[in-house]
């Protein structure tokens, strides 16, 4: 008898789903995605757990919060949880992405094929900076002045938006990706950026992260 019963899809604004457990969910994504690439067709809340260092109980209370996906004696079938998670996500389908600011990290970003295998598609990139709009295109993206943001929104059906611009722009550019009905931001200005409640924003400040990094380093060991 088959455990596999998905509830429906979490919404953004469930606040009883921990960030955390969301997060956990991309990297059961990824080694389930890993596992199948090796052949793998189940796995245990055992090994998937062991695997990323967290208990067999943690896995399945996260998963908890999503369904019961399980079979007994099996466990997960890796083609099912797969696709469970992947719906979880939202990235069972393709989203189109603007991104703004095509300075060094923003060159580095087009150039990252990780998210368009995750199903995210960078379809236009957008600056002011005249000798970055000369060439019209990085490798054969199309690179838009700012100023022609809604057109191209509506034209791509842009509904995610990355910014990568010097702190004191990112804002502004914020406010103009909201006027064009963009719902979900990532940040990787090195600022807070204030949004209307109902808009989703993710910040990546790299010098924060390798922060938490040397703390990890110099207080390896230490108790709470």
């Amino acid at each position: 008898m088959s455990d596999f019963e998905p509830k429906p899809a979490a919404s953004d604004a469930d606040a009883s789903i921990p960030k955390a457990v969301v997060s956990r969910l991309s990297l059961y994504l990824r080694q389930l995605q890993q596992g199948q690439r090796d052949g793998q067709t189940t796995i245990s809340s055992k090994e998937l757990g062991r695997l990323l260092g967290f208990t067999d109980a943690q896995v399945r209370k996260d998963l908890a919060y999503f369904g019961h996906f399980g079979y007994p004696g099996i466990g997960y079938r890796c083609d099912e949880l797969i696709t469970a998670i992947k719906r979880i996500l939202g990235t069972d389908q393709t989203w189109p992405v603007a991104l703004v600011g095509v300075g060094n990290l923003g060159r580095a970003l087009l150039g990252y094929k990780g998210f368009a295998q995750r199903g995210f598609t960078i379809v236009a990139a957008f600056d002011t900076d005249a000798h970055v709009l000369a060439g019209g295109s990085i490798d054969g993206l199309p690179v838009y002045h700012l100023d022609n943001l809604p057109e191209v929104a509506r034209q791509n059906r842009i509904r995610l938006g990355m910014i990568a611009v010097p702190g004191p722009a990112a804002q502004g550019v914020a406010d103009r990706l909201l006027a064009v009905g963009v719902e979900g931001i990532l940040n990787f200005a090195p600022v807070t950026i204030k949004l209307p409640e109902g808009v989703s924003l993710v910040g990546v400040d790299l010098a924060i992260e390798l922060e938490q990094l040397t703390f990890s380093v110099v207080n390896r060991g230490a108790t709470t």
